[in-house]
Order: C-alpha cells, then structure tokens, then sequence
C-alpha cells in the first residue's frame, strides 16, 4: 500500500510540475511578443469564424471593441489589423522596412523563379535594382511616348467598333472592349 501511495504522489507532484512549467514557459513567451490586444480564436481556425460575409462590417466590429490596432490570427497566420488612419500613419512611418517586405509563398517560389521578379521578391539590394530598372528601361517618358502611336491606332479602332455598333443600332460589352483593347495595347 505504502508503494502505491508514492507512486500516486509521484505522479502528482509530476503532473503539478508539468502545469507550473506550462504556465511559466506561456508567461515568458507572452513577455516577449507583446502584441495588441484581440479577440481569442481557435487553434487551427483562429479568428476566421468571426468573419462573416461581410468581413470589413466584422473587423470595424472587433475595432470597435478592441481599438484601432488589433492582434488576429487568420487560420494559422498571425496579422495585425490597422483600422484608423492615424495609427496606420504612425504604423507605417515607424516600422516601415519591416512592412516592405512580402511574405515567402510556395506557389510563388514556383511561378517566379524562387521570388526573383519585382512583385514576389522580399525588400532588399535586389528588389530595389529590379525597380529602378523597370522605372528607367520600361516606364520612362521616352518609353511610353514611344507606344503613342499603337496606343492611338488601337483606340481608333476601338471607336470606330463602337461607331459602327452604334450605326447598326447593336448592344456592345464595353467592359469586355475595354479589356481587349488593354490587352491590345
């Protein structure tokens, strides 16, 4: 009996170190992070159950209730959502080289080249070069005057479809010429 006594106080003592480790590792890391505060989530869903289907209605909600400057977790993602424009002002201007940057996605790596284009690569040396080469090389004024003529025979032909289409009294998709004629140029 006196053996089974010490194994059941062995295995509480145990279980009560256990739980003191637990809370003492869960206070550390809470330290650490100092996040916002927001609402509590899930574990693997986080807070997407309290996004319905209006989403900007539900986090103008959750800022009513938690301030401007929230923590959520979307699935397993953490984000920190920005709701005033006054705390995104102040935000952005003083963590703004942490924000330049995109986050590393699979499919990403796959299409572009491991990240290696203007719209996927991460903020640095290379990004920047990629920029100031496509605003010197692709956008500069010498570049774009130089399309001018394809730009006004392409929306030439366009108005006169649409001359043509008015004449014959027939019913045009602009959206759908508007977008081949972008697709045009």
């Amino acid at each position: 009996m006196s053996s089974a006594m010490a194994w059941t106080w062995t295995i509480a003592a145990l279980v009560m170190l256990a739980y003191l480790l637990r809370q003492w590792v869960w206070k550390i890391s809470k330290k650490k992070k100092k996040l916002p505060p927001g609402p509590r989530g899930f574990p693997f869903f986080g807070n997407l159950h309290m996004l319905g289907e209006l989403p900007h209605r539900d986090l103008h909600q959750l800022a009513q209730k938690h301030g401007p400057v929230m923590y959520l977790r979307l699935g397993l993602v953490p984000a920190i959502v920005v709701s005033s424009p006054q705390a995104a002002e102040q935000f952005l201007k003083a963590h703004d080289l942490v924000f330049a940057s995109r986050p590393t996605l699979e499919a990403a790596k796959h299409v572009s080249y491991e990240q290696r284009n203007l719209s996927f690569a991460p903020y640095g040396s290379y990004w920047r070069n990629i920029r100031k080469m496509c605003t010197l090389e692709l956008l500069s004024n010498h570049k774009i005057n130089s399309f001018k003529s394809m730009r006004k025979e392409e929306l030439g032909l366009l108005i006169k479809f649409v001359q043509e289409a008015a004449g014959d009294c027939v019913a045009v998709d602009l959206s759908a010429k508007v977008s081949s004629l972008s697709a045009g140029i």
